[in-house]
This record gives C-alpha cells, structure tokens and sequence, in this order.
C-alpha cells in the first residue's frame, strides 16, 4: 500500500523502504524505547504491519501494528520528526492504518501514551472502558540493561 499526500509526502507499508537507522536515531532518544537496540528496532520491523511516511526518499515518520489481522490490534512507535510536526503527516500515518484492508474488522485496538490523546481520539481511541479488566507486565528500563547490545 502506498499513498501520497499533499507536499509529495507518501505514506508506504513497503517493508524494504522502512530505514532501521532512521527509526532506530528517533526511538532512542523517546521516552518509550530509549536506549532500543538496533536489533530490537529491525525485528519489531520485521514482525509488525510498518506505515513509513517519506519526504522523498528520507523517512520522517513512523508507526507500527501489531496484531493477528483477525481480532486484536496494538498501535505502536508513532512518530513524525520534529520540523516536519503540524503538516497534518501523523493524521495521515493514523488515517492509512485504520483505513489498511488488512485491519478491518478488529474487535479490539489498543495503544498507550504519554502526551498523544487529542490525535488518537481522532481516530477513534477513547480511554480504557474498564481498566480494572486490563493487565500489564512492565520492564521499562529493558533496553538500558542492554546498552552493550546496541
């Protein structure tokens, strides 16, 4: 799936386009995934529904899904990097996934953030329903146990 969108910005699920590097030099620095190891960064590629957005051949932005394509989806990585924010390019990264033909039909999406609610309730996400139903298992400094692996 490719689409291009307004000042020749494309959004692409072609795996091969997807820069490991380029992802790699954004999520490092987030608060989700610092300290991710390349090789974390090329397998969750590897395993995941990749939406890339290119200003030319240079990746700028990025989410990624990753779901059974029959019942459950999880949202992860979104990012757009910073000079390219307010050009409407996250809109679109949310837009191309929730319109993939390949995710239609899902019982549940789910995705957590820290600062990003006004965009996803745009698409539809609302808070937790009954949170008291919901379960998680942290390690969020994984990836600074494994800073020699980088």
């Amino acid at each position: 799936m490719t689409r291009r969108a307004p000042d020749d910005i494309e959004i692409t699920t072609d795996r091969a386009r997807m820069d490991v590097d380029a992802i790699r030099a954004f999520l490092v620095r987030s608060y989700w995934a610092e300290g991710i190891p390349r090789e974390v960064v090329a397998a969750a590629i590897e395993n995941s529904l990749c939406f890339g957005a290119f200003d030319g051949s240079r990746q700028i932005g990025f989410t990624r899904v990753v779901t059974d394509y029959a019942t459950f989806a999880y949202v992860a990585d979104v990012y757009v990097l910073e000079e390219y924010r307010g050009r409407g390019i996250s809109k679109m990264l949310m837009a191309a996934m929730r319109a993939h033909s390949g995710l239609q039909g899902l019982r549940r999406w789910h995705l957590a953030t820290r600062d990003a609610h006004g965009l996803y309730r745009q698409f539809g996400f609302t808070a937790l329903a009954d949170p008291d139903r919901h379960m998680e298992l942290v390690d969020t400094e994984v990836y600074l146990h494994a800073r020699g692996a980088q």
